[in-house]
């Protein structure tokens, strides 16, 4: 056979992956290698620029043989969105750590900067938060360009995830413009950098990369064994738009919830100027940008995990005893490093209530599935008020392999639930961009191309969804130091 392929990489955060499609959008094969995440101080998360390279380039030689890769066409990139890296434009070497969309190092610089919230959220869409990569610019450019001094230089460059891997290709400095329009640098509506946020920062213009669309011009790959070098990269995404396309988001009424290490829902639309969610760009494969609504949870699959730390057992172990569970009144708000949308308190501490002396593993479990369902339909609500009304949740990622979370986000939602028959959603969102870009497919062939879902619809009544969101909401006002604050 010599039908061509695609290779679609994306860059996790606890994992690269890499996918082989073929032509019909089938996988023939994939791959996987693991990422390492530290916390040398309370509330700081890095990782390691270099170990996430070297996750792509073993993620891309265990999944793609000689002879596949000679097939590949192009290749088509996802990666974890907001994280940063600097490093030196002569050398390629990075000068300090990657500072994950996690770490939370920079809050008390948002206090700081409140009086300037109104402005950073009106030009790039996005509430004041540590989640994003502006004060993580600033906490970098402060820790090793104190003075600016190199980076106005132009001697400095300052990327995201996709800049750090294009950037090991050579090239100029470029990063895809979805995932530019989450580093609340951008100007949201003129998809360019904004002067008045660079200066409120503290980051200088010449350390930025280049802004251009989905589809690039991005550099030819380089040293990446066993592609040739120069196959070229057709397509970059940011992990949420890249799955929201494999749903073939851009259909009306279509809601997407990636359950990851936290969790974005996503829907394309303007959405005005919701308070609770974020405004951005999904992408621009052609016909220019398309503004996207998003909310963005801190902790989903990862609160799943922390208890799996806490109680040393395993992850599947807890998933399955939920499974036959109830929470038997347990409330469990994962406000790890503050809450996220639709609340945007960076202050908001983790709470537990409705412990008893008979409360016992299975029902953490459950509360925490729950806290993961009650997240979610918080940020759907906020969505649907902004774009319009949501007929279906499409759900991906690693956690919605718990049917008895899918059947729980039904109910509280009273809407249905769509569980994607594949977990590699943002790897196959990329690979579609590719092939669309290679002319491989068509945006209406996407539309109609069949991938297996399994619908939850909801069982509960409305007076039983109202009496829970209450008391969640009442548990999350204990999780907020200011009780009188308003809940989005």
């Amino acid at each position: 056979m010599t039908s061509p392929l695609i290779l679609a990489i994306d860059q996790g955060t606890s994992s690269t992956k890499a996918l082989l499609v073929d032509d019909t959008g089938r996988v023939v094969s994939r791959a996987s290698a693991p990422l390492t995440e530290t916390q040398p101080r309370p509330g700081w998360v890095e990782q390691d620029p270099e170990e996430l390279w070297q996750s792509v380039r073993r993620a891309v030689a265990e999944c793609v043989s000689t002879e596949q890769a000679a097939r590949v066409a192009g290749v088509g990139f996802s990666n974890q969105r907001e994280s940063l890296v600097l490093w030196e434009r002569r050398t390629g070497e990075p000068l300090g750590p990657l500072l994950s969309w996690q770490d939370q190092r920079t809050a008390g610089h948002c206090h700081e900067l409140a009086g300037s919230a109104e402005l950073v959220r009106s030009v790039s869409g996005m509430p004041l938060d540590p989640m994003f990569s502006a004060l993580k610019a600033r906490w970098l450019l402060d820790a090793y360009d104190p003075d600016r001094r190199r980076a106005r230089a132009g001697e400095l460059c300052l990327g995201t995830v996709d800049s750090w891997l294009l950037s090991r290709f050579g090239g100029e400095h470029l990063i895809e413009v979805g995932n530019a329009s989450r580093t609340q640098l951008l100007g949201v509506q003129a998809g360019a950098w904004d002067p008045r946020l660079l200066e409120l920062f503290g980051v200088p213009a010449e350390v930025l990369p280049r802004v251009v669309p989905s589809c690039g011009p991005f550099p030819a790959v380089r040293d990446l064994a066993p592609l040739p070098d120069g196959v070229p990269v057709l397509a970059v995404l940011g992990d949420s738009h890249a799955a929201m396309f494999a749903h073939a988001g851009w259909r009306p009424g279509v809601v997407k919830a990636t359950y990851g290490t936290g969790s974005s829902v996503m829907a394309i639309g303007a959405g005005g100027s919701s308070a609770g969610l974020c405004r951005s760009i999904a992408w621009d494969v052609g016909g220019g940008p398309v503004p996207a609504v998003e909310g963005n949870i801190r902790a989903t699959g990862r609160t799943i995990t922390w208890l799996s730390e806490l109680l040393d057992v395993p992850a599947e172990t807890l998933l399955a005893e939920a499974e036959d569970a109830d929470p038997g009144g347990v409330l469990f708000v994962p406000a790890f490093g503050g809450l996220g949308a639709p609340w945007w308190d960076p202050d908001a501490t983790p709470v537990i209530t409705g412990l008893t002396l008979g409360t016992r593993r299975a029902q953490l479990a459950a509360a925490a599935l729950e806290a993961v369902a009650f997240q979610v339909e918080d940020v759907v609500t906020a969505i649907e008020q902004a774009v319009g009304q949501v007929r279906v949740l499409m759900a991906d990622g690693g956690l919605t392999r718990s049917a008895w979370l899918m059947r729980t986000q039904a109910d509280l939602s009273g809407r249905t639930v769509a569980r994607s028959g594949e977990h590699d959603l943002s790897a196959l969102g990329a690979a579609d961009a590719a092939g669309l870009a290679a002319k491989l497919w068509t945006t209406e062939q996407l539309e109609h191309r069949p991938r297996p879902v399994e619908e939850f619809r909801p069982a509960a009544d409305h007076a039983w969804r109202q009496a829970r969101k209450a008391s969640w909401r009442q548990a999350v006002r204990r999780a907020r130091p200011d009780e009188e604050r308003s809940i989005a």
